[in-house]
């Protein structure tokens, strides 16, 4: 069996058995975190942080988590509505004047987070998207596709540009630079958007799935990260520096499964972890307020769509492409978080909600 390094409740013994059989399986590497009322319960790692398999997957080992950057992207919007600084009812042309061309008047700051705004696609070369300037002003001549707020389709790159603009505008920093200083610094969350090179010796680089090589490409409808249309993502462009240092903060977040439910503890907790809080309890629910259920354009599948993040029953989140996942149960002010630097093709999948199914037996003890 794969050595699992780290630490876990012995009622959630179920968690690391299951990290450990994905790694007999030949997964490289990864790590998996259960936290209850802001504390962990599990917190282990094991495996390889490169494809050769000679680098060790350490406890501060990080890696690229992508879409599930959305999450922290969201907390961050959800941090300025509680405070009142920014209005989810306003139209997005409020705070980035720009942004009102070609028929996007009506966009409303909800329709950013609940991928309802019509702007799915990313269209420019990859290289722009390491330009913020550049990035933005693309998106703000940009036409929507539908009627905002009619329909939804994932905009599995743009939402973050477009967030996160309306997070620039408003406090003048960029959306790495924000949730540094009011997320993970006060928690103490190993979560980066726009990675520094101090930080790279600790990167486990991401593996295609077995059979691919790295120009493996989001391109195919129907998995967690798949445009229908525009630039297609590879494996290849996530790995580079490139990539790393920009901030594009639908998919190019940074961190480790601590790190991710550390930070989205928050939202579990009614607001507040350890002592610092950052939503009240109201800025948290905000967030689970159904924007839209039905069929996703882009996805082509059924989806219930919050303020940034995915509903699924009592229980709310997003994956990433590749299988790292998060997610949250305020009922039981549980997160289970998943980060694995092997990827795997979408429809095959099942990764992390096998691994929250284990969480969940030992939460039944705990309740016990």
């Amino acid at each position: 069996m794969a050595d699992i390094q780290g630490t876990y409740d012995d009622l959630f013994s179920a968690v690391p058995g299951a990290l450990a059989a994905l790694l007999d399986a030949g997964d490289t590497g990864g790590s998996v975190a259960v936290f209850v009322d802001g504390e962990p319960v599990v917190d282990v790692w094991g495996g390889f942080a490169d494809a050769d398999r000679t680098i060790p997957w350490r406890q501060d080992t990080i890696t690229n988590v992508w879409s599930v950057t959305k999450t922290m992207t969201a907390l961050c919007a959800l941090i300025l509505a509680d405070r009142g600084e920014l209005d989810l009812d306003a139209p997005v042309a409020r705070y980035w004047p720009e942004f009102a061309a070609a028929g996007k008047e009506k966009v409303l700051v909800r329709h950013l987070l609940a991928h309802t705004a019509g702007l799915p696609d990313w269209e420019g070369p990859v290289e722009e998207l390491y330009d913020w300037p550049a990035a933005t002003a693309r998106l703000a001549a940009q036409a929507p596709l539908w009627e905002p707020g009619t329909a939804a389709g994932y905009h599995s790159l743009t939402q973050g540009f477009l967030v996160g603009e309306v997070v620039r505008r408003i406090t003048g920093r960029t959306p790495g630079e924000f949730f540094a200083g009011e997320v993970a610094g006060p928690l103490g969350a190993d979560f980066h958007m726009g990675l520094s090179a101090e930080h790279d010796d600790r990167v486990a680089r991401s593996v295609p799935p077995p059979g691919r090589d790295e120009d493996y490409a989001a391109s195919a409808p129907g998995g967690t990260e798949a445009p229908a249309a525009g630039t297609a993502m590879r494996v290849r462009d996530g790995n580079s520096l490139s990539w790393r240092r920009a901030q594009i903060p639908a998919a190019s977040g940074f961190g480790n499964a601590r790190s991710v439910a550390l930070a989205q503890s928050v939202m579990a907790c009614g607001g507040a972890v350890r002592g610092v809080r950052l939503l009240s309890g109201a800025g948290v629910a905000r967030a689970w307020e159904e924007q839209f259920r039905g069929e996703d354009r882009v996805l082509g599948m059924p989806v219930s769509w919050g303020l940034g993040y995915g509903i699924f029953g009592t229980t709310y989140g997003w994956g990433g492409w590749g299988g790292s996942l998060v997610m949250i149960e305020p009922t039981s002010r549980m997160v289970v978080a998943y980060v694995t630097n092997q990827m795997r093709e979408p429809a095959e999948d099942t990764r992390g909600l096998d691994l929250v199914m284990s969480a969940y037996d030992g939460l039944q003890g705990l309740r016990a």
